[in-house]
């Protein structure tokens, strides 16, 4: 029977010719910082104190045991490098590697001694394979597109540049005798109600002559084949599987599988996965709209409630699979459906995957290209069809994973952001994304779809980035517009959009220590890393706010609800639209360091108000006031399986609480579609001192009709009542945009819900963790709401 044995351990970091501890799976940049020899590179500008590290050669080191006799083979297995190195034992090369996204598998049979792998700077490596192929535009400076690296560790609009080296992933020895199983691809599908798992297996032999059988095991149910040459075929059937569906959908019902290799009646290796049965398909047929881009699973179309995820650290192994699941089921907690891992990060752990498998989140899986032209000539293409192979079938066993696509915005960018008169000719990567992916995947992986690129209409007969054709990227309003103008135009699935906002308070408290904070503070400038990012702030909270003068604290919450009010424009107006409109992506989820972002929780984990607001918009119901034909109506978006009937109020308000018009009306609204109500003329809002509200089932929508530095706000009045885990506030005037900042009242505190908006006479009670010693005069302290221009 194949043995693996682990080799995380005994691993030394050369350093000024010294033997530093090193910790694997890890990188250079975790071992200098455990040694001392760096600072912590998140706090202040730490960065640029580190910026060396990456321009370095670095060699890790340890002892290759003996292994024991009784097997055939012995092979060395690094699940992966990070990125260029040479792997030497006893002075002997072993190999050399150029691929980050890849694992790598050698021949070390009775060898022991010395064992090495030496790093090459990922800037050399970069500037020679530039010099190669010549020059490429991209979005950035630094040139990450000429190495098959995580680009995001060359820096972001929202990332610090910390260039990386290292064994980040586990690393074995695996000993075996006559065959063992090199590649099982699972194709799993769904026919007339029996769940069938395909199994296409091809094993490595040390004896050709060998008789070997595969046996698998699903639900029960046993199959046998025999392998012929180095392949074969196994097929299980499941009569009367259960379905696994998105959450909201119905349930996760996982199936393990297990497929064992044997000569004779010996075991040689076991491969052991969990799968799902569901379709899933793309529906990008055209209509009266344009081309449409609609997910379907099991049949069911959707409206896709989506979030965008980055690695969740600039040095991913330091992410544990209790960071993953705590990551994704705080999505999952909002609401959201689907989660698209973008392309200038990585191919994530198998930790990742579970986690979406069984908390329902659909998987949209960018291929690692980003925001630049890559180039197609050797060394790079055969480790693009390399990488691609390898990690579609890695990932084909997750039913979570519904969507491949080619790249994120490089379609795009050849044709807006004058890459194309730049490259002359030269390759820039159409020929993966519109070739070398889509066959690959064709091939391994035939029942998920494929999309070429994200923003992507479809094909070249329309703009990349055409509203009314396959997926959007809306960034012209965050840059240049109002949020408002988010409600102009209604894409197919918008896959990128977003507005930033500071993290919390806490964390910038630990990330800038002793900094007075402020605005354009040299740390707070440091940890923006947008171009005009603070400009962009303060333009987009003066079309809606007074810009606080000198007032940090009130800068710092009005940038959040501004975060929270933008998203939420584009979100109730683009859900408002379903079929039409097929999903939104916000960007972004998560973040991986402490930085103003696009991000709903910050890099410490903590929530912003924007997250607490995704768990309203994402809701299974949404009310929410909109614009039809010049005409004001309620909007009521029922993306559950049950049809929607109640009672819908209507109450015309004055600043002051006082009811100046009211109205019920009897809400219908069928399953999975959205209905509408035409607000009477005589209940819209007139002037800057009125506001509307509607209420139905526990939900609310509040229309304003101008921004909030026209309203004349009175001055609010509450009360606050702290008890044992909560918080409880109690309206005397309106009070608009509550938030209870639960880090101010400690840095593990952490509030249940965010913004919130009431009339006189309501209250409202926030469920508050991790305060170890609760006080009402904290508490007041912490809150924070709208109030009358000073």
């Amino acid at each position: 029977m194949l043995e693996a044995s682990p080799l995380d351990d005994g691993w030394h970091l050369r350093h000024g010719g010294k033997p530093l501890p090193a910790v694997v799976p890890g990188c250079v940049h975790t071992d200098l910082l455990a040694a001392g020899v760096i600072p912590d590179p998140f706090l202040g500008e730490g960065e640029n104190e580190v910026a060396w590290v990456g321009r370095r050669e670095w060699t890790y080191e340890r002892e290759l045991p003996a292994v024991p006799s009784g097997h055939e083979q012995t092979d060395l297995v690094f699940d992966g490098l990070d990125t260029v190195a040479e792997i030497t034992l006893n002075g002997q090369l072993l190999g050399k590697v150029r691929n980050m996204h890849r694992s790598y598998r050698f021949d070390v049979t009775g060898l022991e001694g010395p064992l090495a792998v030496g790093f090459v700077s990922a800037y050399a490596e970069a500037e020679a394979v530039r010099g190669k192929v010549g020059d490429r535009p991209a979005a950035y400076s630094e040139p990450y597109q000429y190495l098959r690296k995580m680009a995001c560790s060359f820096g972001w609009d929202w990332g610090p540049t910390l260039v990386t080296a290292g064994i980040w992933r586990p690393v074995r020895l695996e000993r075996w005798s006559t065959a063992r199983l090199a590649r099982v691809r699972p194709l799993v599908r769904v026919e007339e109600g029996v769940g069938i798992v395909e199994l296409r297996v091809e094993v490595e032999r040390t004896r050709v002559e060998a008789g070997l059988t595969l046996e698998a095991r699903v639900a029960g149910r046993s199959v046998r084949a025999e392998v012929t040459g180095t392949s074969s075929v196994v097929r299980v059937e499941v009569p009367d599987a259960e379905l696994w569906w998105p959450r909201g959908y119905g349930g996760q019902p996982l199936y393990n599988v297990e497929l064992t290799l044997h000569h004779g009646s010996a075991p040689l290796d076991v491969w052991r996965r969990r799968v799902g049965f569901r379709s899933v398909g793309l529906d990008t047929s055209a209509d009266a709209h344009g081309t449409g881009f609609t997910l379907v699973v099991n049949g069911e179309r959707l409206f896709a409630r989506g979030v965008n995820w980055i690695p969740d650290d600039v040095f991913p192994s330091r992410v544990t699979r209790e960071r993953y699941r705590k990551r994704l089921r705080q999505a999952a907690d909002a609401g959201v459906d689907l989660v698209r891992v973008w392309g200038g990060g990585i191919y994530e752990s198998e930790d990742f995957y579970d986690a979406c498998d069984e908390l329902g989140l659909l998987v949209w899986q960018d291929f690692p290209f980003a925001c630049a032209a890559y180039p197609e000539e050797q060394p790079l293409r055969g480790e693009v069809e390399a990488e691609a192979r390898e990690n579609v079938v890695r990932l084909m066993p997750h039913p979570s994973l519904v969507l491949w696509n080619g790249n994120n915005e490089n379609l795009w960018g050849f044709r807006d952001w004058k890459w194309e008169e730049r490259l002359g000719g030269d390759s820039w990567g159409e020929g993966y994304y519109l070739g070398v992916l889509p066959r690959v995947v064709a091939e391994l992986d035939p029942t998920r779809p494929y999309t070429a690129g994200s923003p992507w209409s479809g094909s070249w007969e329309h703009h990349p980035n055409d509203p009314a054709h396959g997926t959007h990227h809306s960034w012209e309003v965050w840059n240049r517009q109002d949020y408002a103008e988010y409600r102009c135009e209604v894409p197919r699935f918008v896959a990128e959009f977003g507005w930033q906002a500071p993290p919390a308070h806490a964390t910038l408290r630990r990330a800038l220590p002793g900094e007075e904070l402020a605005a354009d503070s040299p740390g707070m400038l440091h940890h923006q890393k947008a171009e005009d990012g603070n400009g962009k702030l303060e333009r987009g909270l003066a079309r809606h706010f007074i810009v606080p003068d000198g007032d940090f604290d009130r800068w710092h919450y009005l940038t959040q609800v501004n975060q929270a009010r933008a998203v939420a424009t584009g979100i109730e107006h683009w859900r408002s639209h379903w079929p039409v409109c097929a999903g939104t992506i916000v960007w972004q989820l998560n973040d991986c360091w402490p930085v103003t972002s696009w991000a709903a929780i910050d890099g410490d984990g903590r929530e912003k108000p924007l997250y607490h607001e995704l768990r309203r918009l994402y809701a299974d119901r949404l009310l929410t006031f909109q614009v039809r034909r010049a005409e004001l109506v309620l909007a009521a978006v029922n993306q559950s399986a049950e049809p929607w009937a109640g009672t819908l109020s209507l109450r015309r308000l004055s600043v002051e609480g006082e009811v100046i018009g009211a109205a019920s009306v009897e809400l219908a609204v069928g399953a999975r579609v959205v209905g509408e109500v035409r607000v009477p003329a005589e209940l819209e809002p007139a002037g800057a001192k009125e506001f509307l509200v509607a209420d139905a089932d526990g939900l609310r929508a509040v229309r304003f009709p101008v921004p909030d530095r026209d309203i004349p706000y009175k001055e609010p009045q509450f009360e606050v009542a702290v008890a044992p885990g909560s918080v409880t506030v109690t309206a005397h005037t309106l009070v608009r945009d509550l938030l209870l900042q639960a880090d101010r009242l400690g840095p593990k505190a952490r509030a249940d819900r965010g913004l919130v908006t009431l009339l006189p006479g309501e209250r409202v009670t926030i469920g508050v963790e991790g305060w170890e010693t609760p006080d009402a005069a904290a508490a007041r302290a912490a809150l924070y709401c709208q109030e009358p221009a000073r």
